[in-house]
């Protein structure tokens, strides 16, 4: 080797240079002597490959899978095919799986599981390569919706038996649960009296309009017909009134129960007796009206219009949930479509205690759920049972300085409002309603970012029963974390 070879750091004589091959397929674009790992989009597998080679161990449809064939009851799902006619029905375990995973992981129309169980691995895992449509998919979970919210209980039951429910610390509150109803598709009450009107009219018009060409009705109305039946114009009409009207009754029928109960509340509150409250709760409700402006929506009547956390308003449900401290366990849960929160204390309170069996120690509340009325009956709830409420009096914006704790003897004639807000002023209540935030309120972002807090079923009976299975998932994800983790 002369004296400039030996200048470099090796002897280019001795490295042979290789060749990018195009082979026509595909362009190659590597450099000299690069090394790609095999692709062959046309390889044929000599072996099948296995399910079970499909997802790696602890995945969630392994969970989902498990827990559906070994743990779940579904004698509710079974007994309800009790005739042996007809086409057969998909297994309801092969439903149930894609179900409970997609509502777990925000896939919930049946048109998108449908798509999943072609396109996404574990859908297709769970599915064992069944494929079924989403009109078995809709009626499955529309035949099965009361079952499907039972799972709600059985999660939390496995919840309970794992050691994740202590019931020493619970917080209480809210959200708002968007509903499946379009803001176009809504009236007011005021449009809908003057609609109203409009309506009867052209109704009228049209009836008179039949009635002047029964002579050529085989003309009109086609061979074969009997001449009686409606024009599609009339009939369109005729929908649209009755729906209108049914919209209107029920609008008046909400302001008359909101004034019936206001009524009786001051009546109670000035001491009238039995009669007295009766009597003010007939004659308000006989004098009220809705307000102009109240709105009433035809794809989903119950929905009312609410306002959201971003300061938009939209048609929504109001979600209530009761969350254990331990590892934000929702242990009770409903839907209504009441705007505000203080109307459902007593009634969380009670659908706790049948729903768990026995009373949290400690309740937290924000401000939403105080009232002289509700204050009356957490004290009454105290002295029953071994449990204490500390419920916010007032709304208090972030950052803002907790008063000092109080000193010396409550003053004997305070108020039950006033007994409060100096209880959450004391060490103790302050530890225990600082904690009331970090309980309850990211179960609902965790909802919302991994499930969707919305409803895709109308009616309040429906969107209450997919509002627990939505809450059945979230305990069911809590379940498959806490496994997870106390396993290795």
């Amino acid at each position: 080797m002369d004296s400039g070879a030996q200048d470099g750091l090796f002897d280019e004589s001795a490295v042979a240079r290789v060749e990018a091959v195009d082979d026509g397929r595909v362009d190659v674009k590597g450099g000299v002597n690069k090394r790609f790992k095999a692709f062959d989009p046309d390889a044929v597998m000599l072996v099948p490959p296995s399910l079970e080679e499909w997802l790696p161990q602890g995945h969630l449809a392994r969970f989902i899978a498990e827990l559906v064939d070994h743990e779940l009851d579904l004698d509710r799902f079974y007994k309800s095919y009790a005739k042996a006619k007809g086409q057969p029905p998909y297994d309801p375990r092969l439903m149930l799986r894609i179900v409970l995973y997609g509502y777990c992981v925000g896939v919930r129309s049946s048109r998108e599981i449908e798509r999943a169980c072609t396109d996404v691995v574990a859908f297709r895992w769970l599915a064992a390569q069944q494929g079924p449509d989403f009109r078995s998919i809709g009626r499955f979970r529309e035949r099965h919706l009361a079952a499907l919210a039972n799972v709600f209980l059985q999660a939390l039951q496995l919840c309970q038996a794992a050691g994740m429910v202590s019931l020493g610390r619970v917080a209480l509150d809210g959200t708002k649960v968007r509903a499946n109803a379009s803001r176009h598709k809504a009236m007011s009450y005021a449009r809908l009296t003057s609609k109203q009107k409009v309506l009867a009219e052209e109704i009228s018009a049209l009836m008179e309009e039949a009635k002047t060409v029964d002579a050529d009705e085989d003309a009109r109305f086609g061979p074969g017909k009997r001449g009686d039946e409606l024009p599609a114009e009339l009939a369109n009409r005729e929908a649209r009134a009755a729906a209108m009207a049914v919209a209107r009754a029920s609008m008046e029928e909400e302001a008359a129960s909101r004034a019936r109960q206001l009524a009786q509340e001051r009546a109670r509150n000035r001491g009238g007796d039995d009669d007295d409250i009766t009597g003010a709760g007939d004659r308000a409700a006989e004098a009220a009206e809705p307000k102009p402006t109240a709105q009433r929506n035809f794809t989903d009547p119950d929905a009312r219009i609410m306002k959201t956390a971003d300061g938009s308003y939209h048609y929504c449900y109001n979600g209530q949930a009761v969350v254990d401290a331990e590892h934000q366990v929702i242990i009770a849960t409903t839907l209504n479509n009441v705007p505000v929160d203080v109307q459902q204390l007593a009634p969380m309170i009670e659908h706790t205690a049948a729903t768990i069996g026995v009373m949290p120690r400690q309740w937290s509340a924000d401000a939403g759920y105080c009232s002289a009325g509700n204050l009356e009956h957490v004290k009454d709830v105290e002295g029953e049972h071994q449990t204490e409420f500390f419920i916010s009096t007032r709304r208090m914006k972030h950052a803002t300085p907790i008063p000092e704790s109080p000193r010396g003897r409550i003053p004997a004639n305070a108020t039950l409002g006033e007994r409060m807000a100096r209880k959450l002023k004391t060490k103790k209540g302050k530890a225990v309603y600082a904690r009331r935030k970090a309980i309850v309120e990211p179960v609902f972002g965790q909802i919302h970012t991994r499930q969707g807090k919305h409803v895709l079923l109308r009616g309040l009976k429906n969107a209450a029963r997919e509002w627990e299975l939505l809450a059945g998932c979230h305990n069911l994800l809590k379940l498959h974390s806490y496994r997870t983790n106390t396993a290795t």
